[in-house]
């Protein structure tokens, strides 16, 4: 059903050509929506119609700005768990419920579950941690963000 939902968005020229330019970042301007919305010869309600699609189906995630959390003072952390098979759902719906928790990825490893955690401040960083494991019952592995890769990763649908 996923599939067919996403491969019936995908097929039409608008959504494909939007996802394309939001991978390239929103115009910096006063009217972002309306400069997008004439590059792609359409309209902002039609854009912001589009992207509210692709979040309610899951073709996207997220919709927003990348902010350097460091530099406001905060923290980013990468963690990984293992999480028994039975309650993968369970507890990825429990970290998932966290406003801290920017990504969430099922992986074919012991350590089944990494996700990124981005914390205000530092210190909240083993707050939520420890927060999670009592909720889970599994052992959250830290991974603190050492160095700043940038990667200009552009997917073409």
């Amino acid at each position: 059903m996923v599939t067919e939902t996403y491969q019936a968005l995908l097929s039409d020229e608008l959504n494909r050509a939007l996802i394309n330019r939001l991978q390239q970042g929103l115009p910096v301007c006063s009217e972002p929506f309306q400069q997008l919305a004439e590059e792609l010869q359409t309209t902002p309600a039609v854009i912001l119609e589009r992207i509210t699609q692709f979040l309610d189906c899951g073709l996207a995630t997220r919709f927003g700005p990348m902010f350097q959390i460091e530099r406001a003072g905060g923290a980013f952390t990468l963690v990984a768990t293992h999480v028994d098979e039975h309650r993968f759902d369970e507890v990825a719906a429990l970290v998932n419920a966290r406003h801290e928790v920017a990504h969430n990825y099922r992986r074919e490893h012991w350590l089944n579950m990494w996700f990124v955690l981005a914390c205000e401040q530092p210190q909240q960083v083993a707050c939520v941690l420890d927060e999670l494991e009592k909720a889970s019952g599994c052992e959250m592995l830290n991974f603190p963000k050492e160095q700043e890769f940038y990667v200009q990763l552009y997917l073409p649908v």
